[in-house]
């Protein structure tokens, strides 16, 4: 159910309110241009700074907006267990898929913290669930042996792996076998992850150019890698022109230069992106043709 190109939609606000309508005209964009799914919440969509009431509405209206043409995967990681698990019962109810809980940020927990953490929510919430593993927001990492064990669980079904290390990715794919959907949380390692087994990725470019991204992962899922591998080389440029400043706030400033949404404002502490960073991203969406 949950491979290829998921794009980590973002969270358009208009004079610091959620914008509903840029959301639906979002998803509908992102849908019409071939996308594998969608996920709401995650650290695009400015989780970190929605309240609980925010966030929850935020997957209602994208459970109603997709209406089942592809799968939701709703972001409901905490740091704090039983938030996560209520979040997690929330998007169930709402009618998401599957959902995406980000590694417990902050609490700097052990290997075995961190799996009694997923094991606790997977016993309380009969969803699928991806694992999203991202040391550089939540200073510790999971490890390869850890998520073997949490493979065991019947919907503990797949990674967003954010490690930038291929080492890692591989081993996780060699030990919890081809059923663990492992899906790049990094754009620019999106071919070198599917080479080596991975099913897709949970990507913010995909927010500007989905139709491109989802070639890209059609291509690899069906063995194409030369063809792939052009693709992917022309992609790359956009890639890293999305984290000239910390995400999202590049992705949104993109996706108002393109008219796809109103407003590139994000929330604090997140700032408006510099003058000299915007016209080096205005430069690579004209190099790329997206302007």
């Amino acid at each position: 159910m949950f491979s290829g190109v998921l794009p980590a939609i973002v969270t358009p606000f208009k004079n610091g309110a959620v914008d509903e309508e840029g959301i639906r005209q979002l998803i509908d964009f992102q849908i019409e241009n071939g996308v594998h799914g969608i996920v709401p919440c995650g650290t695009t969509g400015e989780s970190a700074t929605l309240s609980h009431e925010e966030h929850e509405k935020v997957v209602e209206i994208t459970v109603d907006q997709v209406k089942g043409r592809v799968p939701v995967v709703a972001g409901t990681g905490s740091n704090n267990t039983a938030e996560a698990i209520r979040l997690t019962a929330h998007a169930k109810k709402a009618g998401a898929n599957g959902v995406l809980m980000i590694s417990p940020y902050y609490n700097k927990p052990t290997q075995e913290g961190i799996y009694q953490h997923y094991k606790k929510v997977a016993e309380e919430v009969d969803i699928p669930i991806i694992i999203y593993n991202i040391p550089g927001r939540t200073a510790s990492n999971i490890e390869p042996t850890t998520f073997a064990r949490l493979a065991e669980f019947k919907n503990i079904i797949g990674v967003k792996e954010a490690s930038g290390s291929m080492k890692q990715i591989t081993e996780i794919i060699r030990l919890c076998g081809p059923e663990f959907t492992v899906l790049s949380g990094e754009d620019f390692l999106t071919y070198p992850l599917m080479a080596v087994g991975g099913k897709g990725v949970i990507c913010v470019v995909a927010n500007i150019v989905p139709r491109d991204m989802s070639e890209l992962c059609n291509l690899l899922l069906a063995g194409d890698f030369d063809k792939g591998r052009a693709l992917y080389y022309r992609l790359l440029p956009l890639c890293h022109s999305m984290f000239i400043e910390t995400n999202p706030a590049p992705v949104k400033a993109a996706l108002a230069m393109m008219g796809k949404i109103s407003s590139a404002e994000v929330r604090l502490p997140l700032a408006p992106m510099s003058d000299d960073s915007l016209a080096k991203l205005r430069n690579a969406l004209k190099d790329y043709g997206a302007l």
